[in-house]
């Protein structure tokens, strides 16, 4: 109970911190203007002032000192800050002091000055600790053309992406463009880093970040999937967040162990997971947001009411990019049913990216599918679809891309779709399709890029058995 009234306490700091900069700021300004003889009524506030100023940058230090112990920072920034605090403190109560006296002398002048200037410095130690080091000169960086990694996690294509280490070359960008400003070597909130495997293994003060073998148990996964209005969603409503390729790539790295030497080929590689691999290994933009599979006819935002329903029942929606009012939807963890579909269709103009993949759906649930004429994206991979269900699909004559990885469909299914003439990508590996049928299908969807999967990730020596001719009796 002491400890939980301690922090409350200690969250009061950003509140009172703002006190003492204003009240000491009008403070410093009515003594410049008082030493002018048409200003020299306001000398009688500014020691009233001051006496505020002070009081208020005590409270300032204490609550400061109970929040620094209760969260976690970055210390040697920490400790400049709350030194400097102290010391804006005490000579707010020596300006105070010398205020009092019926004559002003010049030693009130240049404490005023020093004052003036703790308060500067300690408000952008307080700013770097809380935004990150680099918040003040960010802005200009930006107008510089400097790249946001927050935006652009994967700059450079993996060559090699099957002797690509998982978590170095894949997690760790994800976490250092999407995390780490919160939870990393300068700021580690809710005493959380995701900046190295040490930090993550150990968790934060809300428990294990991870569980190997057991993504769902985890806080991180839990809080990445929350409705972004959640006051536990993460990254917080305002930041860049991780696209669904993104959260699917930390699960499966979590789901086979979470092992931080690993490279993709010992790992096994779900028929969802090899897209996006191989998006990574030809430097395409699908760990982006890609634009142009965004209308750009301005949309009305979705009803409140129906996308609170769907997040209720674990269903991820979120906006395509920040300030769009078109989402996308994703069944990561949640369970289709007509409902839920029913849902879909009173915000049909808003909805272009739909994630179906890994879901018990069926032909009938692409009825209901078919009636969603602004979708761009569809993830159908690892369902029941047939042929008969991709006839539904006919009227999305938007529709750009579509996964039907490792499902039932055939060559006759894909026919059906062959007037989708904004079709720019079908996944269709590890479906009942014949290669005798390829090379038709090609000279059908002549627009549309067909991956049949024919990648292989590359066998090491390891994976090779020998035979030595040795026989056992």
């Amino acid at each position: 109970m002491m400890v939980d009234i301690l922090e409350l306490l200690g969250h009061l700091h950003p509140v009172l911190v703002h006190l003492p900069v204003g009240i000491l700021l009008v403070g410093i300004l009515f003594y410049s203007l008082s030493r002018k003889e048409k200003f020299r009524t306001l000398r009688d506030s500014v020691s009233f002032l001051y006496l505020l100023g002070a009081i208020s940058a005590v409270l300032s230090c204490i609550t400061g000192y109970i929040l620094s112990d209760t969260e976690s920072y970055e210390e040697t920034l920490k400790n400049w800050h709350q030194w400097m605090g102290i010391s804006t403190a005490i000579l707010s109560i020596a300006v105070y002091c010398l205020s009092r006296r019926p004559v002003w002398g010049g030693g009130l002048k240049g404490l005023t000055f020093f004052l003036l200037t703790g308060i500067f410095v300690t408000g952008h130690l307080g700013g770097s600790l809380t935004h990150g080091s680099d918040y003040f000169t960010k802005p200009l960086a930006d107008s510089w053309g400097e790249p946001d990694t927050a935006e652009i996690v994967f700059k450079k294509p993996i060559p090699d992406i099957a002797d690509a280490v998982v978590y170095k070359d894949i997690i760790h960008p994800v976490f250092q463009a999407r995390c780490v400003n919160c939870h990393g070597e300068k700021k580690q909130k809710g005493k959380l880093r995701l900046d190295e495997p040490n930090g993550i293994l150990a968790g934060g003060k809300s428990g294990k970040a991870i569980v190997p073998d057991k993504p769902d148990l985890g806080e991180l996964i839990r809080r990445l999937t929350l409705p972004r209005e959640s006051k536990d969603h993460m990254p917080p409503k305002g930041k860049p967040q991780l696209t669904d390729n993104e959260i699917a790539l930390v699960k499966w790295w979590l789901t086979d162990s979470a092992d931080f030497q690993k490279k993709v080929s010992m790992m096994k590689q779900p028929a969802a997971i090899k897209p996006v691999l191989l998006a990574l290994q030809n430097g395409s933009d699908t760990m982006t947001v890609k634009m142009a599979d965004v209308p750009e006819a301005p949309v009305n935002p979705a009803p409140v009411d129906v996308m609170n329903k769907l997040r209720s029942r674990g269903i991820v929606v979120m906006p395509v990019a920040i300030n769009s009012h078109y989402l996308s939807v994703n069944f990561l963890i949640a369970a289709v049913e007509d409902s839920s579909l029913a849902l879909l269709e009173k915000m049909a103009d808003q909805l272009i990216w739909l994630n179906l993949g890994s879901s018990v759906l069926s032909d009938k649930g692409l009825q209901t599918i078919g009636r969603l004429p602004q979708l761009t994206r569809l993830y159908l991979n690892n369902t029941q679809v047939t042929d008969s269900g991709l006839l539904y699909l006919k009227p999305l004559k938007r529709l750009q891309y579509l996964n039907l990885v490792h499902t039932n469909i055939t060559s006759k299914g894909l026919e059906q779709l062959a007037d989708l003439k904004a079709l720019k990508n079908i996944y269709c590996y590890q479906t009942k399709v014949h290669s005798d049928d390829w090379q038709r299908l090609t000279q059908l969807f002549s627009q549309t890029k067909l991956d049949t999967g024919g990648y292989q990730v590359p066998t090491l020596p390891s994976d090779t058995m020998i035979y030595n001719g040795t026989k056992k009796h």
